[in-house]
């Protein structure tokens, strides 16, 4: 069994235009004054880290994480989940997914993606050079749009549409292997990885690489109304990150789980804060621990209702109250037995 590293926060839903998110100085600083050990980092804006360089300058990855460290923190994982979003679009969401690509390439898909896959390769090499095991992502999705179709979808629409995803992520997978980390996919609704049978056809169809891992996030799987307990009984094995964010499932005569094109605050199912939603995280953590899973504890703030500010400063105790110090003795150590004991005696005992 494994102890549960954390508190950790992901930057990601905290950045902005004012003090103190509006540099990574700063973030730091909140991050640290709030009790955070770690922190998730997004990849993206390169006023917080320029992956182009840092794949180049292990000076500059030593000057960040030297940053990172000198509040006391820690890197937990560098995060692509825009860049791994844009490895595979499908074309009725080109318009809206434009919208994360740099303006030079929005509009061509075709380079979005060649751009978008070597972001990714860039970020394997980068986490190697900050001494990380892990990185977190999305997949991308060519499947979502015909997820429940009519008509019915064409025989081999399904596997042709996860071996082009293998296909363009083998690539990434490769340069990833190569530097001894993991591809931890958040599995996600509305990205092609977003369940168990999703993950092994994925898995399946990059002849079971072994950079492919899971980012564990419970409230993603309540609400899709999937045993988010058992699903660590499944896939412990690839859990290599875990987000600590809730959510509530509460249908009715009138809406459930696709929501009816509400809004967060009207639909059935809803991002909390933890502690405010449905997940059972002592059972959550009991099961990570008792696997073995070496992960950090990472808050991921989206709520509907609670501010930022006060998730965030919530999170660090209640991510606290709920890491498992794994026991180095069993609770009956005090009536064992301390002595050898010879076959012969065994025998006694059994009576043979």
């Amino acid at each position: 069994m494994t102890t549960i590293k954390g508190p950790a926060v992901f930057l990601a839903q905290f950045m902005g235009d004012e003090e103190p998110f509006n540099s990574l100085e700063g973030l730091c600083k909140w991050a640290a004054n709030l009790g955070y050990k770690g922190i998730q980092i997004p990849t993206l804006d390169k006023s917080i880290i320029d992956l182009d360089v840092a794949a180049e300058s292990q000076t500059y990855c030593d000057e960040f994480k030297g940053k990172i460290n000198s509040f006391g923190l820690e890197i937990t994982e560098l995060s692509t989940h825009i860049q791994g979003q844009l490895v595979a679009v499908h074309p009725a969401h080109d318009l809206m997914f434009d919208v994360f690509a740099p303006k030079e390439l929005q509009g061509k898909p075709k380079e979005r993606t060649l751009w978008a896959i070597d972001q990714m390769k860039k970020a394997g090499i980068v986490s190697r050079r900050l001494g990380l095991n892990n990185h977190a992502t999305f997949s991308g999705s060519l499947l979502w749009p015909v997820m429940h179709p009519w008509p019915q979808q064409p025989k081999g629409l399904v596997e042709t549409g996860f071996k082009e995803l293998a296909n363009r992520w083998l690539p990434i997978l490769d340069t990833f292997k190569d530097n001894d980390v993991n591809v931890c996919y958040e599995v996600h609704p509305v990205e092609d990885i977003h369940d168990g049978d999703t993950f092994e056809r994925f898995l399946a169809a990059t002849n079971n690489h072994s950079a492919v891992n899971i980012l564990y996030d419970p409230s993603h799987f309540v609400l899709q109304q999937l045993d988010y307990i058992e699903y660590i009984d499944h896939y412990h094995e690839f859990i290599k990150a875990f987000h600590v964010k809730d959510s509530e499932f509460n249908p009715s005569g009138k809406k459930g789980m696709f929501g009816g094109y509400n809004d967060w605050k009207d639909r059935a199912g809803r991002y909390r804060s933890p502690g405010d939603g449905q997940v059972d995280f002592k059972k959550v953590f009991s099961k990570l621990t008792e696997y073995g899973c070496d992960v950090w504890a990472v808050l991921e703030w989206e709520c509907i209702i609670k501010s930022p500010e006060q998730g965030a400063r919530e999170g660090v105790q209640f991510i606290k109250d709920h890491i498992i110090e794994v026991t180095s003795k069993r609770f009956d150590d005090f009536a064992g037995s301390k002595d050898e004991i010879d076959q012969n005696r065994l025998n006694r005992i059994l009576g043979i």
